[in-house]
């Protein structure tokens, strides 16, 4: 990952833009680098993933125009080429450089032409305005807002902009801003046309989309991991990517020292794709501790998504550390594509395709905000191939009738698409996954809880949680959870919309706690 940031006035001094550039220095340890142009300040910390001498240091200038981008553009060897052929010359062997020739040409509109996962901010140098967008399902992360005389700050994350704005908000994904106002380029929840395919054109087409998008995302000239819980996404993740590469994966698993789950079944995939596959081991100890810099580094008081990410944390910051992997392969999104366990209760197919509408709508401020957070905060670059948007374009069109859970098993559209290719085991295609909190351990959980309600009597909870009006506490965990969060966020709550659970006004979904363990039909998964 990187970081950029943008102050759109130019009285700021030097020295306040550099500190609030420096608070995510984790993002991009590499080098930073600021630049006062006409509008104000603009300013980048890399991770070296493309392009790995300092000729690819951003902010990149062409003509008058100035961008400063954290992505990742796939294809864009292509659009180089092309635009080499063009009259364009580039210094360096950054993605990131065709994006100025890409707007003197195209403007806007190019940004619905993009295949990456990105935010960007240009400075136009003839218009005198600044230009800033986000992919479409909102991977790369972007905040904003306005300072006390209403000038107009970006950045990566909520961290830089605090005390500086007082309204703290997720640029919206698949907008761009121009002019004061934020256009819609890309709805990824949108269906022009509900698709007729029957079930083996669905599945050949699960499968050939995802192949490449796993395939787009192991370019890069830092060295590649993959993050491997034993559940059937990553497990898939890891399986294509080893039929693609020439060498072993280096694969990481994380669990509790006393009940981790899927360490073995992540054990059994590594074996079979004969990676080389390391496990990290955790105790209830190093669970407590994580809690307060996970909080920091992720910016939510959501209660799946900090249960969720302290293992992930955990086992990227022992990647960090140990070795010298910098990009990260993962297996977010699938979830809320094809169903997980509360989907199972949905009443009707329109019901299923507006949840999944709602879940991708919002995820960037849930699973794709965890893995960001979790992965960047380590100094590492996360990769998402179930986020491939033309992946996404199609799964999103499949008539939800063929999505819902008829078949017994969930998700049947997409262990059906690779069953054929044996990537990775039977057993490991067709096993119900269990929530990744609960994989690391079932004791991760409840050491959470224990925690939380040691910390706060019922009076001191009743108390407390009273302050809040906007998604208020409902359980010690997240009262804590909350605490924590305003500790570093004060009044920033509504950067997040609410609490990440299942549909409650469903059937059987009527729950007071995130986890998959409490529904009726979580049966063997977690086993």
């Amino acid at each position: 990952m990187c970081a950029i940031l943008t102050y759109a006035r130019e009285s700021v001094r030097e020295e306040f833009f550099e500190e609030m550039l420096s608070r995510t220095v984790s993002r991009g340890p590499d080098m930073s680098r600021i630049q006062k142009v006409e509008g104000g300040w603009m300013g980048f910390n890399r991770l070296s993933i493309m392009g790995l001498n300092e000729s690819g240091m951003q902010p990149f200038n062409y003509g008058k125009n100035t961008v400063i981008c954290n992505g990742e553009l796939y294809g864009f060897k292509d659009l180089r080429n092309y635009l080499v052929s063009l009259g364009y010359s580039f210094k360096s062997d950054s993605d990131c450089e065709i994006l100025l020739p890409l707007y003197e040409k195209l403007g806007t509109k190019m940004f619905s032409l993009l295949d990456a996962e990105f935010a960007c901010v240009i400075y136009d140098g003839e218009k005198k305005k600044f230009v800033a967008a986000r992919d479409p399902i909102g991977i790369r992360p972007l905040y904003y807002g306005y300072d006390s005389e209403g000038y107009i700050v970006f950045a990566s994350e909520p961290k830089n902009l605090v005390e500086v704005t007082d309204k703290i908000m997720p640029f919206p994904p698949g907008h761009y801003y121009e002019d004061g106002e934020f256009v819609c380029y890309k709805d990824m929840t949108e269906v022009k046309e509900v698709s007729v395919d029957d079930l083996e054109t669905i599945t050949d087409k699960i499968h050939d989309k995802l192949l490449n998008g796993i395939k787009k995302r192991l370019d890069a000239d830092a060295p590649v991991g993959f993050l491997l819980s034993g559940g059937l996404d990553s497990s898939l993740v890891c399986g294509v990517a080893a039929s693609l590469s020439d060498k072993p994966l280096e694969t990481f698993a994380i669990g509790m020292d006393i009940d981790a789950i899927d360490l073995k079944y992540a054990r059994e995939v590594a074996e079979y794709i004969h990676s080389n596959h390391h496990e990290v081991i955790i105790t209830k100890e190093d669970v407590i501790n994580a809690i307060e810099p996970v909080i920091h580094a992720l910016g939510t008081y959501d209660i799946t998504t900090i249960r969720a990410s302290i293992g992930m944390y955990l086992l990227c910051k022992w990647i960090h550390e140990n070795t010298d992997i910098k990009v990260v392969l993962t297996g977010e999104i699938s979830d809320e594509l094809f169903g997980y366990k509360y989907t199972d209760f949905a009443p009707s197919a329109q019901a299923f395709q507006e949840e999944a509408q709602k879940r991708i709508r919002e995820i960037h401020m849930y699973d794709v905000l965890r893995a960001d957070r979790c992965i960047s905060v380590n100094s590492l670059e996360a990769r998402v191939p179930f986020g491939d948007l033309d992946f996404v374009n199609y799964v999103m069109s499949i008539d939800p009738e063929k999505k819902l859970n008829t078949y017994g098993i969930g998700k049947f559209l997409l262990r059906k698409a690779f069953e054929k290719d044996q990537f990775i085991p039977h057993s490991i295609l067709m096993r119900e996954k269990a929530a990744f909190s609960d994989a690391v351990g079932h004791s991760l959980r409840d050491d959470l809880m224990d925690y939380a309600d040691a910390k706060y009597t019922y009076a001191e909870y009743e108390t407390l949680r009273k302050k809040y009006t906007h998604a208020k506490p409902f359980t010690k965990e997240s009262l804590l959870y909350r605490e924590t969060f305003e500790k570093y966020y004060p009044g920033q709550s509504d950067m997040v919309i609410d609490f990440w659970m299942p549909n409650k006004s469903w059937k059987g979904c009527n729950v007071n706690d995130p986890s998959a363990r409490v529904l009726s039909n979580y049966g063997a998964s977690g086993e």
